[in-house]
């Protein structure tokens, strides 16, 4: 894809963060664009109106391409997204197997755009029994 062509594609996702926006959701947008330039998905954040604080358009994109796609057409899909996608986000992405993210915001400008959520980190301990859950999960990937 051309810088020309992206640009074209990063308006369809901040048009459908407008969307989300005007729906009473947080304003962000994503779109899933298939080999050829095919449109193959679109999304907007949801986490309101849905009651669901992962649904985010990134992370239920990359669900229905792990759902929808064979591994190969994955590999040459394209994210389109109004915003840097997320730490849940992210590894969603990966897993799903796309070949690249293209976005608009970074996570960094959006930090300076929004206030802080308030809410303090959650702690976490760990790791422990190592040899127990060990023994569950490593044959697994044998």
């Amino acid at each position: 894809m051309t810088a020309y062509e992206d640009h074209a594609l990063l308006r369809r996702a901040i048009a459908l963060a407008a969307k989300a926006r005007a729906g009473g959701d947080p304003p962000f947008g994503a779109l899933l664009v298939g080999p050829g330039g095919t449109v193959l998905a679109e999304e907007h954040n949801t986490t309101l109106t849905d009651r669901d604080l992962t649904a985010h358009p990134e992370l239920k994109l990359a669900r229905w391409a792990g759902r929808q796609l064979d591994a190969a057409t994955a590999a040459r899909t394209t994210m389109y997204t109004s915003c840097e996608p997320c730490g849940m986000c992210e590894p969603a992405i990966r897993l799903a197997g796309l070949r690249r993210v293209v976005f608009a915001l970074s996570g960094e400008q959006l930090l300076g755009i929004r206030p802080a959520s308030g809410r303090p980190p959650v702690p976490q301990d760990g790791p422990a029994l190592f040899e127990e859950v060990r023994a569950v999960v490593e044959p697994y990937y044998r």
